[in-house]
């Protein structure tokens, strides 16, 4: 069963501070509704997929950012990684991935981190850019992808293959 994410009850915030359009559009007769979409296992287990806003649609294919950060994670040499939406001429958008290495790597080759992906994802998951920088995040450690959302449309929106 696929839901979207909905909370409520006395552990949940009221709102957000000075933002009323943001509280309007998050609340609905009391319920949080995160942006959190996942599914509900058959033992009653809940597994988030994605946020709603990061789901990346390539050539009419959902394809969940978590999962391509998952597999990067994975590679020795990566501590963080971030994948956002890129613009791209012909499959609407491709993922874009922006990593963060160990701080006992000094470099890597953007190819390596590419075959790892292309071992474990499917072709159109594999991230068409790679970008190496640390992430940019919130006083509370959050990645802020809107940041990297436009880094990747200024930086990589020409379509094609990409890896400066």
């Amino acid at each position: 069963m696929h839901l979207t994410c909905q909370y409520r009850g006395n552990n949940v915030m009221m709102g957000y501070l000075k933002n009323q359009e943001a509280t309007s559009q998050s609340f609905r007769n009391g319920w949080f509704a995160t942006g959190d979409l996942g599914v509900f296992h058959e033992d009653g287990y809940l597994q988030i997929k994605d946020r709603s806003k990061d789901i990346i649609i390539s050539g009419g294919e959902n394809i969940s950012s978590l999962e391509i950060e998952d597999v990067l994670c994975e590679h020795p040499a990566v501590a963080s990684a971030a994948v956002v939406a890129c613009p791209d001429p012909k499959w609407g958008e491709t993922p874009c991935a922006f990593i963060e290495l160990k701080a006992s790597i000094q470099h890597i080759e953007h190819e390596q981190l590419i075959d790892h992906c292309r071992g474990k994802l499917a072709k159109f998951k594999v991230p068409r850019h790679i970008d190496l920088r640390v992430l940019p995040r919130t006083s509370t450690g959050k990645i802020q992808k809107f940041k990297l959302r436009s880094i990747a449309k200024e930086k990589f929106s020409s379509g094609g293959l990409s890896n400066d």
